[in-house]
């Protein structure tokens, strides 16, 4: 699996949500599975269960901040829950859902891309 990021802005500041191996662990941790996740945060009947949205989105953002504090040596903390609803309130749930989601895809298509599946041979 690749790294895959995309860049949102909140008050004048980029922030890089990733999905990779790490954000994958911590999901399972606390919802099981990423398919028991995904559908929370994109239900058949529309509304998203707000805490695992909110819980997926710190999640990215916050290996967003680690990746950048390992490249650029700096020590940016990490976003709390709190922080992270004040974050997508602003943005729109919409649009921060949209982004989470379209991250999650570009990150598992990117492995599709690769001819990384496993197969028998």
């Amino acid at each position: 699996m690749k790294d895959v990021s995309t860049t949102i802005q909140y008050k004048d500041k980029d922030y890089k949500l990733v999905f990779n191996l790490n954000v994958m662990e911590a999901i399972q941790d606390e919802y099981e599975s990423i398919e028991k996740w995904g559908a929370m945060c994109e239900p058949a009947n529309g509304e998203p269960n707000v805490k695992a949205l909110k819980y997926g989105f710190a999640a990215m953002l916050n290996e967003g901040i680690d990746i950048s504090n390992e490249e650029n040596g700096t020590d940016d903390p990490p976003l709390t829950l709190k922080k992270v609803g004040r974050m997508v309130s602003e943005i729109g749930i919409n649009q921060a859902a949209t982004a989470l989601s379209s991250t999650v895809v570009k990150s598992t298509k990117s492995n599709e891309k690769n001819g990384s599946s496993t197969k028998k041979r």
